[in-house]
């Protein structure tokens, strides 16, 4: 799903989101395979194959476009995954496999997982910040925002959940919430980004308030490789044209 500059409206990086083709049901949502792949441990190799395949495809893109500014990848990381000491070996076999610049990879993890335990998270997050990732904390505001957690773990971007997207600009409480947080990420010198976007007068409120970057159906839906191919080619096309 690409993520889009609020101030320009240019297509800046991409979340790979992991779908389940089933020989019978068709395809599936995270939510109807996830939590069994995280009690079962098939999240760790799932999670290395997305990464693999995320960063493969953004390399690949680069390359083809000859953009001057690389395409971002975003790739979500589970509570398994951080646990597993490997996760950093794998992580730079990854960037050394497809040649990712490793600035141009974000790994997305929830507040709720860094807080099973913070001391071990505190140490993965610090090894993978020296292969020289970017490192956001997803859904911001659901339940476990602290300011320590701002501060304690390495991070550069925040996520706002789109619970309190979905609000805006007629809840005044998700209005004070999210320029909150805006304004709480930027003093922190963080990049923020909210989700779940589907109208104009939501992306006004986040534009209003200096929110960095936005995802959601009012760009486009999740979408599968070769239809992103050709969005991003249109965006180039539009480009050059102008």
């Amino acid at each position: 799903q690409p993520e889009v500059s609020i101030e320009s409206g240019e297509i800046v990086g991409l979340e790979a989101l992991v779908r389940w083709e089933h020989p019978e049901r068709g395809l599936l949502a995270p939510a109807e395979f996830i939590a069994l792949a995280e009690e079962t441990g098939l999240i760790v190799p799932i999670g290395s194959w997305v990464l693999h395949d995320a960063c493969r495809l953004a390399r690949r893109w680069q390359v083809e476009r000859g953009a001057d500014e690389p395409l971002a990848v975003r790739v979500n990381v589970s509570a398994r995954q951080l646990a597993d000491d490997k996760l950093p070996g794998i992580v730079a076999d990854v960037l050394a496999e497809t040649g990712m610049d490793p600035a141009m990879l974000c790994l997305e993890v929830t507040e709720s997982v860094l807080i099973e335990d913070p001391e071990s998270s505190t140490e993965t997050l610090a090894a993978l910040k020296r292969l020289g990732v970017q490192i956001a904390v997803d859904d911001f505001g659901t339940g476990y925002s602290s300011l320590e957690h701002l501060r304690r773990f390495p991070i550069d971007s925040v996520k706002i959940d789109r619970s309190f997207v979905r609000g805006l600009p007629h809840s005044s409480d998700d209005v004070a919430i999210v320029g909150a947080v805006i304004e709480l990420g930027h003093a922190l010198s963080l990049e923020v980004t909210a989700e779940g976007v589907e109208t104009p007068e939501q992306l006004g409120n986040l534009q209003s308030a200096g929110c960095d970057t936005a995802q959601g159906f009012l760009f486009s839906r999740p979408e599968a490789p070769d239809v992103v191919e050709q969005l991003l080619r249109a965006r180039d096309a539009d480009a050059s044209a102008a």
